[in-house]
């Protein structure tokens, strides 16, 4: 999971427990997400890397790639 790039579903950011879509087993899931620390605030539409999975459905979340 660590390094999958995703695009954020739902709002995350400090405080915030957003949603993400990640590519994984030949398709795509969603995942509880968080901001990796130093992250702000992340919109939907923006891709992330995952920078730490929490299994069976957390992710930790940073970066801008693209909106």
């Amino acid at each position: 999971m660590v390094g999958l790039m995703g695009r954020v579903t739902g709002t995350v950011g400090p405080g915030l427990v957003g949603e993400v879509i990640v590519r994984v087993r030949g398709g795509a899931e969603h995942f509880l997400a968080h901001p990796a620390p130093g992250t702000g605030r992340i919109e939907p539409g923006t891709v992330v890397m995952v920078v730490e999975y929490l299994p069976p459905r957390t992710v930790y979340v940073t970066g801008a790639y693209d909106s």
